[in-house]
């Protein structure tokens, strides 16, 4: 088996070279960032499996792949750039990686909640520009925060929220139970949280999932984080609701267009805390994550 590492950017070829092993698959790292479609028959030509961090890969063009059998996604998020189904129809196997960044993003969601709560990316924004902006926050002590979605790393957001004082409250699609969560319907989740964070995996079903229509069943005054995918949200639902009070303040990492356009509505908004979509980036995340992907080629 020999594999191609097809966009090693962003520090990942020096993770790769260091968590990899003499017993490994022979593989190819490229150190580039946007890759065009049509560039991708000849590029994955002779090669056996894929690593992929975010190109785009469309069927249409993996299917002039001839000899490309596996893709190996670095993360859960493979629909944002991919059709596993068609590629499956194509004779190319999509893997995911689930578990090597639980607690990197679940951190960072718990650090974006708290950002949102005290209004810290205002102040920093009117300091920097000379102004001396107070503003009045939130204490999430007490307050009802509700997991939309409960995995790996909604489990590691509730530990560390039960552990801040907060009640915590859970709906999942299927059945669930953890310690400290109490599990809830979806009326519920939306009507008591206080802060609402974003857990669910996107696919066809959960597309749009937080649509005009839920986001006004959520309790007025409510704080939205999401660190999980972008179209998940109805965006524009969402500016409205922002703009209108619905919600107080949104949180996010992810968005429906990566990287976030210059000028785009989301970096105009004063209720809006925003990072480039970096909650999985620690090193300890990113050498799990590559190990992980290796282990994966090994086993093909």
């Amino acid at each position: 088996m020999k594999g191609l590492f097809l966009d090693a950017v962003d520090d990942l070829a020096s993770v790769f070279h260091r968590v990899s092993r003499p017993t490994d698959p022979p593989v190819t790292v490229q150190e580039r960032g946007e890759i065009p479609a049509d560039a991708l028959p000849a590029m994955c030509a002779g090669y056996d499996f894929i690593l992929d961090d975010h190109t785009q890969l469309p069927t249409a063009m993996m299917r002039q792949c001839r000899d490309l059998k596996h893709v190996i996604f670095l993360g859960t998020g493979a629909r944002s750039y991919m059709n596993p189904e068609e590629l499956a129809a194509a004779g190319i196997k999509v893997h995911i990686i689930k578990g090597y960044g639980d607690t990197a993003v679940a951190e960072h969601t718990i650090a974006l909640m708290w950002a949102a709560a005290r209004g810290i990316a205002a102040m920093d924004r009117g300091m920097r520009q000379g102004n001396w902006l107070r503003t009045e926050g939130m204490e999430l002590t007490g307050k009802t925060l509700g997991l939309l979605g409960f995995g790996g790393i909604a489990a590691e957001v509730a530990r560390i929220a039960t552990g801040s004082g907060m009640r915590v409250l859970a709906w999942n699609r299927s059945p669930k139970t953890a310690r400290n969560v109490t599990f809830v319907d979806l009326d519920t989740l939306l009507a008591e949280s206080q802060v609402l964070s974003v857990h669910l995996l996107l696919n066809d079903e959960t597309r749009g999932f937080l649509g005009a229509e839920r986001l006004a069943r959520l309790r007025p005054g409510a704080i939205l984080v999401n660190t999980a995918r972008g179209a998940l949200v109805d965006e524009a639902a969402m500016v409205e609701a922002l703009r209108g009070g619905r919600l107080r303040h949104a949180a996010l990492d992810v968005f429906e267009t990566e990287p976030l356009p210059s000028g785009h509505v989301l970096a105009t908004l004063p209720n809006v805390t925003l990072s480039a979509h970096s909650a999985f980036r620690t090193p300890e995340a990113s050498d799990k994550l590559i190990r992980m992907a290796l282990d994966i080629a090994c086993g093909l």
